[in-house]
């Protein structure tokens, strides 16, 4: 008896071994999503409640936690815009109109559902912190609250594919858990070296009711990319990385 009580108060004290760290898996999301260092192309597909649609190609580099830029390939009105992202910081640069102007999270430089922070999309884990993780089986729910104000959404409610670690769906919410928007994650596809992600985004939002976005990745691939490409100076000049 004594045996047995000695193991039960050792029991109650332990840690247990099988504890995940909520903070810990979004970071392993985040670099199944993307490596640290990147290029891709992505397609941008806007589409009306009439079924009328818009698309957009951009060629996309990402570097660290904090540095994103993109330019359009087409279409042709929207060739050579550029947007660059520094942690809160956004620009738009258009051809012949002169320097950069600065835009914000919430506005979106192809219209639709998705917002500038949407389609440059820093790690999770640099915006966000984890308050509280479930586990409901094939999946993890992770609750996340934003680190700071200037962030896009509040709260993140994310659900995360518990064998392949990426997400399956987000709700995007107020801080008064308001829903703006819905997120779906589909079509794990593997890229090669070692990347496999979903390549199809998409996006509703009942604050845009019959309105939906997705967004398509073709290519993908780590790439070593100097802090230059991050630059105000450079935007011009983001088509030479193609």
């Amino acid at each position: 008896m004594r045996k047995i009580m000695i193991f039960l108060i050792a029991m109650m004290f332990a840690t247990p071994v099988y504890a995940i760290d909520g903070n810990e898996l979004l970071k392993k999301v985040d670099r199944n999503l993307n490596p640290d260092s990147y290029e891709s192309y992505k397609k941008l597909i806007n589409i009306e409640p009439n079924g009328k649609k818009k698309e957009f190609i951009l060629f996309t580099v990402k570097k660290g936690k904090d540095k994103v830029a993109a330019i359009f390939i087409s279409p042709a009105s929207e060739k050579g815009r550029s947007t660059l992202r520094l942690g809160e910081n956004m620009w738009l640069y258009i051809p012949n109109v002169g320097k950069p102007i600065r835009i914000t999270s919430l506005q979106s430089v192809v219209g639709g559902v998705f917002n500038n922070s949407d389609i440059l999309r820093l790690d999770y884990s640099s915006e966000y912190n984890v308050e509280k993780m479930e586990d409901i089986g094939d999946e993890y729910i992770l609750h996340l609250k934003a680190k700071t104000k200037t962030v896009a959404y509040d709260k993140l409610k994310m659900w995360v594919n518990k064998e392949k670690l990426v997400p399956v769906r987000i709700e995007c919410l107020t801080e008064t858990f308001m829903l703006v928007k819905t997120i779906y994650y589909k079509n794990v596809t593997d890229f090669g070296g070692g990347i496999m992600r979903p390549a199809v985004i998409e996006t509703d939002s009942p604050l845009y009711k019959g309105y939906k976005s997705v967004m398509i990745f073709a290519k993908m691939k780590a790439r070593e990319l100097n802090d230059e490409v991050f630059t105000i100076t450079f935007m011009p000049n983001l088509d030479s990385l193609r």
